[in-house]
Order: C-alpha cells, then sequence, then structure tokens
C-alpha cells in the first residue's frame, strides 16, 4: 500500500485554502477524509475543531463539489469564500452552478458569489422552486424574516450586508442563554430590594462602570473626565448611538478637548506597547484608514438589520461593540466607546429594566482573561496574516489589501464573552452592589443607635473599618475618632462586622 493510499486528504475549506493559496484567516472547523476508518473529530485548546471522515464522504476533485462539502460541514464562513471567488473565475463557477441548478447548496453558493463580489453571474433567474434560508436558522444566527430574493429563490437572512457582514453559529453555550431570560432574570433581582435602594444604587453603579471602564485600560481618569462618561452611560437609555455624527459626539465627549475630531481617523492605527527603547510589541493592526469609512457604514447597516431582524439583544450588542473596537474608529477612546455601545444596545433592546443599569466593565475587570480571550479570538489570527512596517517615530504602513479580513468575521466567540460577562454582571455584581447597599444602611442605623454621630462621621467610619478587615486603626482612631469610649469604638466595629460577614 503506498504513502498516499494511507494520508488524510484535505476537504472542504482546507482544500481550498491549499490548493488556491488563499490568504484568510482560519475557518473554525476543519476536514479531512481518510481512505480508511469512521468519522472522528478532535477539539483543540483554542476551540478549533477537526472532523476526519470516512472515504465515503470524498466530495470529488472538483472546486465546486468541495465548496458544497464545506457549506455541509465547514459551516459558512464568508471571508473564504470571499477570496475564494475571487481566485476562480466567474464562468467556472457558473458552470458547476449550472450543473446542479435547483441544488440547495448551488443556489446558495450562487447568491453568496454574487453578493460578495457585487458581479452577476451568467445564469437566468429562477422562476420555480420554494424558497430557501441562506443560512440555516438551527445553525447560525440569523435576521427574521428575512429579504425574499427572487433570483436564486433564496432568504437572505444574514446579520450584514456586503461591506460588513458577521457570522455567528449556534453554539451549545449560546443555545443556553436563549433558555435564560436574562431580563426576567434581572428583575428577580431588583424585586427583592426597595426601590429607594434602587434608585440609590443607580448613581453607584454608574461610578462602579466609569471607574471599570478606565481601569480595564489602566488610565486614572480626572474627576471632570469621570463625570462626563457617567453623563454618557445615562444616555445611554435615551437614544440610539449608533449613526456615524453620534459615535463622533460619544468620542469628543470622551476624550481630551485637544484630540477631538470630527470624522474617523486618517492615520494607521494599532495596539502596542512598549518594551524597550525603540521596541513596540504589536498585538493588533487596524483596518487602513482607507477602508474604514465603508467598513463602518457596514457596521452601522448591520446594526439597523438586526435591530429589525429580531436578533437576540446579547448578539446585537455582541456584533455592535465588538466590531466597534476591531476597527478601531477614532485615534482614542475606542475600547471606552466599545464598551458603552454595549450599554446602548442592551438599553434600545430592552434586555436592561428602565432605571437600572448592568456594571458590565466590572465583570470584564474581575475576568481579564475571558476579556482578552474575546478580543485575541480575532486579532491573533489576524496578527499571523497582517503584514506592516513600523519606523522609528511609531508611523504604521500596512501594504496590500486587507479590508476583507475585518469585513467578514466569525463572531462566535465575542458573542458567548459578552454572555458570561452579562450572566456575571446580573448574578454578581448587580448582588454585590445592592447588598452592599443594604448591608450599609442596617450597618449605619445600628451605630447611630450606639453614638449619635453626623451622617459623615458615621459613613467614614464605616469605610475606614472597611478598608482594616471591620476594625478601627490606632492611627484613624486617634485623627478622626478620639471622642469615641472603648466600648463604644467595640460596639461599632461589631455593627461593621456583623452588617458585613458574608454567609
Amino acid at each position: 500500500m503506498t504513502l498516499e493510499a494511507t494520508r488524510n486528504q484535505l476537504a472542504g475549506y482546507a482544500f481550498l485554502i491549499e490548493h488556491y493559496r488563499l490568504n484568510v484567516l482560519p475557518n473554525w472547523h476543519t476536514s479531512l477524509v481518510s481512505p480508511t476508518g469512521t468519522l472522528r473529530s478532535t477539539i483543540q485548546d483554542d476551540g478549533q475543531v477537526e472532523s476526519v471522515y470516512p472515504q465515503s464522504y470524498w466530495p470529488g476533485d472538483r472546486a465546486g463539489d468541495h465548496l458544497e462539502f464545506a457549506l455541509k460541514y465547514d459551516g459558512v464562513n464568508l471571508g473564504i469564500l470571499s477570496a475564494f471567488f475571487e481566485a476562480v473565475t466567474a464562468e467556472e463557477t457558473a458552470d458547476w452552478i449550472a450543473s446542479k441548478p435547483t441544488g440547495k447548496y448551488a443556489r446558495r453558493i450562487w447568491f453568496l458569489y454574487e453578493f460578495l463580489t457585487g458581479l452577476e453571474l451568467p445564469l437566468a433567474d429562477l422562476t420555480k422552486g420554494n424558497y430557501i434560508e441562506l443560512l440555516e436558522a438551527d445553525r447560525y444566527y440569523t435576521t427574521a424574516p428575512g429579504r425574499r430574493v427572487r433570483r436564486q429563490r433564496v432568504i437572505d437572512n444574514l446579520l450584514g450586508g456586503r461591506t460588513f457582514c458577521p457570522v455567528i453559529r449556534r453554539t451549545d453555550k449560546l443555545a443556553a442563554m436563549e433558555g435564560i431570560d436574562l431580563r426576567k432574570l434581572c428583575d428577580e433581582v431588583v424585586t427583592t430590594y426597595p426601590p429607594e435602594l434602587l434608585r440609590r444604587a443607580l448613581s453607584y453603579l454608574y461610578n462602579k462602570e466609569t471607574k471599570s471602564s478606565f481601569e480595564i485600560e489602566h488610565i486614572k481618569p480626572s474627576a471632570s473626565r469621570t463625570g462626563k462618561f457617567i453623563g454618557l452611560l445615562e444616555m445611554a437609555e435615551h437614544r440610539d448611538f449608533c449613526g456615524k455624527p453620534l459615535l463622533i459626539e460619544v468620542h469628543n465627549r470622551i476624550v481630551d478637548p485637544r484630540f477631538r475630531d470630527t470624522d474617523y481617523r486618517r492615520n494607521q492605527n494599532y495596539v502596542g506597547q512598549t518594551v524597550s527603547y525603540q521596541k513596540q510589541l504589536i498585538h493588533y493592526v487596524c483596518p487602513k484608514s482607507d477602508d474604514l469609512p465603508e467598513l463602518m457604514e457596514g457596521l452601522l447597516t448591520a446594526h439597523r438589520i438586526m435591530k429589525e431582524g429580531a436578533v437576540p439583544a446579547i448578539i446585537h450588542a455582541a456584533v455592535i461593540a465588538y466590531g466597534f473596537v476591531f476597527m478601531h474608529p477614532f485615534e482614542d477612546g475606542n475600547g471606552r466607546i466599545h464598551r458603552f455601545l454595549i450599554h446602548n444596545i442592551l438599553f434600545l433592546r430592552g434586555a436592561v429594566p428602565r432605571g437600572l443599569m448592568f456594571p458590565v466593565s466590572a465583570a470584564m475587570l474581575k475576568d481579564p482573561a475571558l476579556y482578552d480571550h474575546s478580543l485575541e479570538a480575532f486579532s491573533s489570527p489576524l496578527m499571523r496574516l497582517v503584514e506592516y512596517d513600523l519606523d522609528d517615530l511609531g508611523q504604521m504602513t500596512v501594504p496590500g489589501e486587507t479590508g476583507r479580513w475585518y469585513r467578514y468575521i466569525d463572531m462566535t466567540a465575542q458573542a458567548e464573552a459578552l454572555y458570561d460577562f452579562v450572566r456575571l454582571t446580573i448574578e454578581h455584581e448587580l448582588v454585590e452592589e445592592l447588598d452592599f447597599l443594604a448591608n450599609y444602611d442596617k450597618t449605619k442605623q445600628a451605630i447611630s443607635e450606639i453614638v449619635d454621630m453626623p451622617d459623615r462621621l458615621i459613613d467614614l467610619f464605616i469605610q475606614l473599618c472597611l478598608q482594616n478587615n471591620g476594625c478601627l486603626s490606632a492611627r484613624k482612631r486617634e485623627s478622626h475618632f478620639g471622642f469615641l469610649a472603648d466600648d463604644e469604638l467595640a460596639d461599632m466595629e461589631n455593627a461593621v462586622r456583623a452588617g458585613y460577614t458574608r454567609d
């Protein structure tokens, strides 16, 4: 038996990528066909899946055969399809489609060719046959009812348009998310607390979210910058900010006035850190400035499509917020706007009760590894493809065409991460903040019954005790509470410890 007869053969996207030397981001699923054996799958540490199929699955030797195999078993990857359609002639694609004129995969490939290239194949419109969904709703998140396309008799239920169109797969994790009514879960949490406490909690939550959002970027804001960001968060529930003029307005509210903009950036931006003199470690290369207007318009179009298309709120928020930070349309403030957009869309879609907010950034700050992974799921494979030059002044140049990499992103990892953060926010961050305030009220009442002090001093006493494991230090007692008797101090410290002891 020859070596060739025992070797696994690439199939689907893997075949097309190798055969046509496509420079693309990897697909989440890789297929191989074995001359012997049965179907088996291996899940890698990074979530990639490799499946080896028996010989009976071999699709054939034509590119179209592997294209059909890819849609069946590897899923829909618009970035790979876009690169493939540029690598083959229109005639070759049209001939294969014509050989299967009514096949559902041929019709999908036909639509996707014209959708991604903007070109029309020399094929006559279909005049009969049922309409089929472009994306299968049990495998992907889709818009409903979708747009009927008479030419291929296909229902276009994509999440975006040609200039920006993400794909999100219905994984087991995201399917479990749909079984949980996050709005109901939030209502169940907040109804256990008195309305007055909830009103007071709101200002604490805005402060917590603001502080956390800046802290993620290792920024210590001034009081005025903090106030501006809080004011912005307070506006998130009142209007849709997903428009170019409003995004520029948001940017100008949160940056130093000297760095305000009237448009998207015009330079090549990147995310990196200085590791030594004139040495930068580049973490992420942003889209070219020439590509930004079209990409950003595509992102805002996707927002409108999802808003009208009954897409779940977290899926919607993940696409827009992460899509925004991947575009990095401004010189500064992109991360904070990215997190602000999560709030904006969750409010718009009714996922957050009126008069409340989720401190999502606090959850991200508590699990930085998950937040980093949600960003690196896209940036890491991208950085293995993109070429760039960096001069001594830190100015970056990126040769070649790179727009496709940012235009068609599989955003499943980002949607899963945002679901985790929102659930963590409701079940932990929100509860902790409300519990803290409820305990604060009880502790304050207990202290006032021991010593009738001004509220300012009670607040200070609680704060200092909480900073020192429930005890007032000798130095702080001398400087602030020298008037207390020993038994009063002991009783007050006991009140603080009793108020904040967890079950």
